[in-house]
C-alpha cells in the first residue's frame, strides 16, 4: 500500500462542508472538517489530485506533525523530531512562516526562527553539512500555534489554488475564484443551465460556474510546488491530469451571460473565458441591471453586486438592491443568487430571501441570499 500522509486545506470559512464533500467524492480518507480547514489523509496520487481538483479549498498541506508548547524549547525540540530529511533535500530551499492565536508563544517571528533552526539543527545532523545553500527545490514550511498547540505543515500547492491561471487581470473589486465556485455549487448550477451574473466584473462567476458544470478540474491550468518534490514521482501528476481530463462533460451544454455597466469589464470577462478554455459557451455584453430579463425557462442569476464598503455609497447600493428587486421577479424555474455583506439588502430588494447561508469574501461576512421559490 502506497504511503498514506495526514494531509489539510485551509478555506473560507463559511464552505468547509462543500470541501469535505469534494474531498470524499475524490476518495480521500479520514475527512474532518473544522473552523477555516478540512483534514483528510491520502497518498500522493490523493495530494496531486486534491492540488488539481480543489474548487473550494486555498491550498494543500502535509502535516509533518503536532505537539503542545508553551516555551521556545519545548517549540525547537517538537520541529527537531520531525522527519525533514524525508522531505527536504541538502540544497532545497525550505522558508518558515506561520500564525499564533491565543498561545503563550504569541510571536510570530521568534517562532519562526527557533522553527527554522530546529529544522537546520535536524539537517545538520542528517546530512553531515554545517550550511544550507537553499538555492534548490522550494519546500514552504507553515505552522499554525492555536491554544498552545503547534501544527507544522509543508505546502503543497505554492500559490494559492484560487490562482487558477486564468485571471491574470481583474476589475476593481473581484471576488475570489474559490467563493465564486462555492456559491456556483450551493446555487445548483447544472450541466445543461443558464447561469446570468449582471455584475459581471472579470467574468469570475461566470468562469466559476462554467468549469463547475463540464466537471473541469480548476488547478489542469496551472503548476503545483510539489511537482518539483524528488519523493513525489512525475508520473503522478502525469496520471491524475490525465484522470481529470477523462473527466470533463464534453457534452455539457451549460450558457454562461454576463452583462455589466463597463465596457473595459465586458471584455476582460470574454478575456478571462477565453483563457480558462470555456470562451465557447460564455456571452457578455454591455448592459445595465435595469434592462435585466431572464433568458429561457429555467436558469440561475448568481452575482456579486456593488455595495457600500467596495464600490458605491451606500445610498447607491441601496437603490440598485430595490432595482435588483424590481427586476429579479420570481419566475417558474428560476433562481436569484446574490452575496451581499449589507444588513439592509432584503429591506431594500422588498422580499425575505427563500434561504441565507453566511460566507466570507476575503474578510469581510456577508450572506449568500437565495431566492428560488416562484410564488406560483
Amino acid at each position: 500500500m502506497a504511503e498514506q500522509w495526514k494531509m489539510v486545506i485551509p478555506c473560507l470559512l463559511g464552505i468547509e462542508g462543500l470541501v469535505g464533500d469534494e474531498l470524499r467524492a475524490m476518495e480521500a480518507q479520514n475527512v474532518e472538517p473544522q473552523n477555516g480547514r478540512v483534514f483528510f489523509t491520502g497518498d500522493a496520487s490523493m495530494l496531486a489530485r486534491a492540488n488539481l481538483g480543489s474548487r473550494y479549498g486555498e491550498r494543500v498541506l502535509i502535516e509533518l506533525g503536532s505537539f503542545e508548547a508553551r516555551s521556545f524549547e519545548e517549540l525547537f525540540q517538537g520541529v527537531k523530531a520531525l522527519p525533514w530529511e524525508q522531505w527536504i533535500g541538502k540544497e532545497d530551499a525550505f522558508p518558515v512562516k506561520g500564525r499564533s492565536l491565543n498561545s503563550k508563544l504569541a510571536s510570530v517571528p521568534d517562532c519562526q526562527s527557533i522553527i527554522k533552526k530546529a529544522v537546520v539543527e535536524r539537517l545538520k545532523g542528517k546530512y553531515h553539512l554545517n550550511w544550507f545553500e537553499e538555492t534548490g527545490t522550494l519546500h514552504q514550511i507553515q505552522f499554525l500555534i492555536m491554544k498552545d498547540h503547534v501544527s507544522v505543515m509543508l505546502d503543497t500547492s505554492g500559490a494559492g489554488l484560487h490562482k487558477r491561471g486564468y485571471r491574470a487581470n481583474s476589475t476593481e473589486a473581484p471576488i475570489k475564484e474559490t467563493l465564486a465556485a462555492a456559491m456556483a455549487y450551493l446555487s445548483r448550477v447544472r450541466r445543461d443551465g443558464i447561469v446570468i451574473d449582471p455584475f459581471c466584473g472579470s467574468g469570475t462567476i461566470l468562469v466559476e460556474s462554467a468549469l463547475y458544470a463540464k466537471n473541469i478540474a480548476p488547478g489542469l491550468q496551472r503548476s503545483f510546488t510539489a511537482e518539483r518534490w524528488k519523493n513525489i514521482s512525475p508520473a503522478v501528476w502525469q496520471q491524475e491530469r490525465a484522470r481529470a481530463r477523462d473527466l470533463v462533460c464534453r457534452d455539457a451544454s451549460f450558457a454562461g451571460y454576463g452583462y455589466d455597466i463597463d465596457g473595459a469589464a465586458v471584455n476582460l470577462t470574454l478575456e478571462n473565458a477565453r483563457k480558462a478554455g470555456v470562451i465557447s459557451c460564455i456571452h457578455a455584453e454591455k448592459r445595465d441591471v435595469a434592462d435585466f430579463q431572464p433568458l429561457g425557462e429555467r436558469g440561475d442569476v448568481i452575482c456579486n453586486p456593488p455595495y457600500g464598503e467596495r464600490l458605491l455609497d451606500i445610498r447607491a447600493a441601496e437603490e440598485l438592491y430595490r432595482t435588483m428587486g424590481k427586476v429579479f421577479t420570481p419566475k417558474k424555474k428560476w433562481s436569484y443568487n446574490i452575496i451581499s455583506p449589507d444588513e439592509t439588502f432584503e429591506e431594500c430588494y422588498g422580499r425575505k430571501a427563500d434561504r441565507r447561508r453566511k460566507l466570507y469574501n476575503g474578510m469581510i461576512k456577508c450572506q449568500f441570499y437565495m431566492y428560488y421559490k416562484s410564488g406560483i
